[in-house]
């Protein structure tokens, strides 16, 4: 009897993409902060050792969420149109949110590793004004968990459905 460890694995990813996102917002909270001096258009900001910890730990987070949510949905691999058009519901879901959950990690964390990297710097830095690079990193770590958990789930559904065909061959797959 094998044990269904699925709700807490979506748990687990979800909780840390929330709090990898709520580390986001305080870091640059923190980085708001430090003093700042507003030159016409540019702002020049001395660097927040807080909002670089904390930073550091949304990245950590958020990559790990990734890493949980792909190693243990495992890899659903579609390699043309017409296999895409094929393929189950679950897979075209799975797919999909696997593409979506890369291109959002993608740009969350070149958001906070970009707002992370300002405030590593031991001198100010002077910028144009507005950036928002940790608190636009946070907002997506909360779209990376709103589209990996149900990758996961469309990832795990597709196994148990290839496995029940492999031991009934006679029910076939939809094609339109």
């Amino acid at each position: 009897m094998t044990k269904n460890y699925g709700f807490l694995i979506c748990i687990l990813v979800m909780v840390l993409d929330i709090v990898a996102g709520i580390l986001g917002i305080e870091a640059e909270i923190a980085q708001n902060k430090e003093k700042h001096m507003k030159v016409w258009i540019l702002v020049c900001r001395y660097p927040s050792h807080h909002a670089f910890k904390l930073g550091l730990a949304a990245i950590t987070l958020l990559t790990l969420a990734h890493v949980i949510a792909n190693l243990l949905g495992g890899c659903i691999c579609v390699w043309s149109k017409q296999q895409y058009q094929q393929v189950s519901a679950n897979r075209q879901l799975a797919v999909a949110f696997l593409i979506f959950s890369w291109i959002v990690l993608a740009v969350g964390l070149s958001m906070l590793i970009i707002g992370t990297l300002a405030n590593s710097r031991s001198r100010n830095s002077c910028g144009v004004l507005g950036h928002r690079f940790l608190s636009i990193g946070g907002i997506m770590c909360f779209l990376h968990g709103l589209f990996t958990v149900p990758y996961y789930v469309s990832a795990t559904a597709t196994r148990k459905e290839e496995e029940k065909m492999k031991e009934n061959p006679s029910q076939s797959v939809r094609h339109t």
